[in-house]
């Protein structure tokens, strides 16, 4: 088959690979943004509200236990009477202290008297307690507040000023006058073991602010606490949020979104944050574009490579129509026109010689007439054969119409085609056709001409038709070659 397309299969491919990408490229980047603010929505409006309310049920439920205990000891007739009795014997309230502390677990626990300002501890007598002591600001708060109790958070002094979570309960006599203050005081490891598991279940940061604006509590105490107003982005609104004391906010840091949801713990009077990197709770989705992409990639590949098949072959079959004769299985004379012009662009930009032979049947009426049109089909048929057998890779043959064939041979001049042609005519006459379980002789009658630069190819083809017209005239079976389109028409005659 020669190389002559009917469409554009290249770009037609390109056309529906840029569809095809297109398509998947838009469909899953929609999905994405839609799945990205699905989850932004999710995170803002219940994700970090509700593990910020996990954890401070967590709080309030590791503090309801050590402010019944704090209660109970307010309410015990020994610490109440051992204050009226003149708090004589000390170890017997540092005793009934440490055993306070051991039995319900403790960090530490301690009574302060009113009357006396001592502060008690299990191991006895701490101190005395002034309200000139900036320290002590908490005893005088309790004693003139209206509530039973607080908590709240301090150094703790008994304990090396380990951080202390400490219930502070109001205590009064028998006739409900008010004596001192005891409670217990719990460690912050409780909390920071919280704090540390919700930060590894949700990948979030979580830590506690005071009113100061200043980090009191986080999930790697080893490290130090960070400087909030120090902090990329979120330093402009610590002021805000301290404010506000609840709510969402969002903020860049290095071009990653931030966002924050912030509660105000009344009990503890500290700022719980929750925080979360946007840009890591979107790497699971973000994973899934990648995959999208690429498995749209994958279908698109073999899309388009199973088109290109179909294409291929369904051109090939078109193409053998529109150019092939489908009785010799020789091109037709569309396919002529088509491949001459080409012929003749390469021609003009390497010129070479170019020789047409036109051959015919000899009597092929009577074949028909004879044997029916099925024989002179197969005669036609195998004059083809004959033709297509000698044919060069670079040479032309044509069915010129009927049982006429036309052979354009490339590089080829006019003494070198008549050679051709006798050769050919020669072979066809020597080989008998089985037509119907006999054998017909056939031959044919060949024009040759060469291809002159004045003339166009139509011209060509025309003086080897008149060449044809001569040996016909002369009685067939042989070859005439004609002359150039300048001189007389007087064809060469090659005979047998």
């Amino acid at each position: 088959m020669k190389d002559f397309r009917i469409f554009d299969r290249r770009g037609l491919l390109l056309a529906l690979g840029l569809l095809l990408t297109s398509g998947f490229f838009a469909t899953t980047l929609f999905g994405y943004f839609v799945s990205k603010q699905a989850i932004r929505d999710a995170i803002i409006g219940q994700d970090l509200p509700l593990t910020a309310s996990n954890i401070y049920s967590e709080i309030q439920k590791d503090l309801v236990r050590p402010v019944l205990i704090s209660s109970t000891m307010a309410n015990d007739t020994f610490l109440r009477a051992w204050v009226l009795k003149g708090e004589g014997n000390v170890t017997d309230m540092a005793r009934y202290l440490n055993e306070m502390k051991e039995r319900y677990g403790a960090f530490s626990s301690f009574f302060v008297s009113d009357k006396s300002t001592i502060y008690y501890t299990g191991e006895g007598v701490l101190k005395r307690v002034s309200p000139n002591e900036p320290r002590d600001a908490w005893y005088y708060r309790v004693r003139d507040m209206k509530q039973d109790y607080e908590i709240n958070v301090d150094p703790d002094l008994a304990n090396a000023d380990a951080l202390t979570i400490f219930i502070n309960y109001r205590v009064f006599d028998f006739s409900g006058n008010y004596i001192g203050a005891t409670g217990i005081g719990l460690t912050v490891d409780a909390v920071r073991r919280l704090i540390n598991d919700y930060q590894q279940r949700f990948q979030r940061t979580i830590y506690f602010v005071n009113t100061e604006g200043q980090v009191v509590l986080f999930g790697n105490q080893t490290s130090r606490a960070p400087d909030l107003r120090a902090t990329p982005g979120l330093g402009p609104l610590v002021d805000r949020i301290l404010k506000e004391k609840a709510g969402s906010y969002q903020y860049l840091v290095k071009g990653d979104n931030h966002i924050l949801n912030v509660n105000f713990l009344p009990e503890l009077k500290w700022y719980l944050f929750v925080e979360q990197n946007e840009e890591q709770a979107l790497a699971g989705i973000r994973r899934t574009l990648y995959t999208n992409l690429a498995i749209s990639l994958v279908v698109t590949m073999i899309v388009l490579f199973l088109t290109h098949l179909v294409l291929s072959r369904y051109q090939h079959r078109i193409e053998e129509m529109a150019s092939t004769d489908k009785l010799t299985g020789l091109l037709n004379r569309h396919a002529f026109a088509i491949l001459m012009d080409k012929l003749m662009a390469e021609h003009h930009r390497v010129p070479q010689p170019i020789a047409m032979l036109l051959a015919d049947i000899d009597n092929f009426k009577e074949i028909n007439d004879r044997h029916g049109h099925q024989a002179g089909d197969k005669v036609l048929g195998s004059v083809a054969a004959m033709l297509l057998h000698d044919q060069r890779q670079s040479d032309i043959a044509v069915r010129w119409g009927g049982e006429e064939f036309l052979l354009v041979l490339r590089g080829c001049d006019l003494t070198e085609a008549t050679r051709i042609a006798e050769n050919l005519r020669q072979k066809i006459a020597a080989t008998p056709i089985a037509v119907n379980g006999r054998q017909v002789n056939v031959t044919v009658s060949i024009g040759v001409s060469e291809y002159e630069e004045t003339e166009l190819p139509d011209q060509t083809v025309d003086r080897a038709d008149a060449a044809l017209y001569e040996a016909k005239k002369a009685g067939r079976n042989r070859v005439e070659a004609a002359t150039g389109q300048g001189q007389a028409q007087e064809p060469i005659s090659v005979r047998l």
